[in-house]
């Protein structure tokens, strides 16, 4: 079985789209699954919707993203956990790929990123540049990465001293372990941050967090970009989902061509 763990603070428009994806993806693999929305001090109708949507739904207090991810790997039934954040939609094609990569002894890997709807020029050079040193490097982004049960308590789960930047860290654990890979055929995930932030508010608020190193994740203080809750309006949230463009990250050509992903890299 398939544990899809989702983690979500008010997250009530993006959250349907994505249990929608999750549920055609897993059906249209023939993998049995199950779905699980661990909702973080949500105070909109994210764990209702999770719920009508055939979720099992887990509810913490602490706002953070490590701390919810790992509670949704505990309670997990599967063997093979894939991570999912709120705002992100997957295919049939990441569940697949991913699953053929754990049986043939990778410790687990993530994919490339496509972000939804209009982004601003400075935000697609910017992640163009990053996105081809982020994975380049061979890391796995948070929006989704994937894993064996037994490889998740091997490592510990997600190191919860670190408020951000979790993934990286998750990354290099499992490949302690073994082989890491990150699949070619890119996840859609929300845009919002480089919508809703002008270029000064979010390069200071990112390259800060860089320059701070470990010590600066290790406290939500200085982490407004990725807690303060803010959201786009849900007329912006329909529009994106309406998008029929989606601006990949470290990728040369549209989400909607199918690749073929390459074998296992290198840990």
């Amino acid at each position: 079985m398939i544990s899809f763990i989702v983690p979500a603070h008010n997250e009530e428009l993006e959250l349907p789209a994505t249990l929608d994806a999750i549920h055609a993806a897993a059906s249209d693999a023939g993998q049995p699954y199950e779905i699980i929305v661990v909702d973080d001090a949500s105070t909109d109708a994210t764990p209702e919707i999770a719920s009508r949507a055939r979720a099992q739904v887990i509810q913490i207090n602490q706002r953070q993203i490590a701390a919810a991810r790992n509670a949704g790997g505990r309670a997990a039934r599967g063997e093979c956990l894939f991570f999912v954040d709120a705002d992100t939609r997957i295919n049939r094609t990441h569940v697949v790929e991913g699953i053929a990569a754990l049986k043939v002894g990778c410790v687990g890997g993530g994919a490339r990123v496509a972000f939804d709807g209009s982004v601003p020029i400075w935000g697609r050079v910017l992640l163009l540049a990053f996105g081809a040193l982020y994975f380049g490097l061979n890391l796995g982004a948070g929006a989704f990465l994937f894993t064996t049960r037994r490889n998740f308590d091997a490592v510990g789960g997600f190191d919860e001293q670190y408020f951000a930047g979790e993934e990286v860290y998750f990354s290099l654990a499992l490949r302690k372990l073994g082989r890491f890979r990150v699949l070619r055929e890119p996840v859609v995930t929300s845009g919002r941050k480089l919508r809703m932030y002008s270029a000064k508010q979010f390069l200071r608020k990112f390259f800060g967090l860089i320059i701070a190193g470990p010590r600066g994740a290790r406290s939500r203080a200085k982490l407004s970009l990725w807690y303060d809750g803010k959201r786009e309006p849900s007329s912006v949230t329909a529009k994106t989902e309406n998008d029929s463009l989606a601006f990949p990250l470290a990728q040369g050509k549209r989400i909607g061509v199918r690749r073929r992903s390459r074998e296992c890299a290198g840990s």
